[in-house]
């Protein structure tokens, strides 16, 4: 069995580290199912907005055809999300 020597010049420097500074968001997606009032209360309920900008998130979603509803670390938008879910919206995540 051969070994074969690396000299330090053969290795290929690869930048490693993750960019854990840019925050995760929860983002709701148009459907065809929900009642716009529901998708205000159900923005208001889990997440305390004022009426207003759940109405304002809301629209952005009917209009828009998506809105970032949450921002946080990944775990707690994953947990949003499945929240979001529960309530029958269509939700996701993604890095910001």
């Amino acid at each position: 069995m051969s070994v074969t020597a690396v000299s330090p010049l053969d290795v290929e420097e690869v930048d490693e580290s993750v960019d854990d500074d840019r925050p995760w968001v929860a983002i709701v997606w148009n459907d065809p199912v929900n009642l716009m009032t529901y998708v205000t209360y159900v923005f208001q309920k889990l997440f305390g907005y004022s009426w207003d900008r759940a109405h304002e998130l809301m629209l952005d979603v009917h209009h828009k055809g998506r809105a970032s509803v949450a921002t946080g670390t990944r775990e707690e938008m994953e947990a949003d999300a499945e929240r979001l879910h529960a309530y029958g919206l269509w939700a996701t995540i993604a890095q910001d």
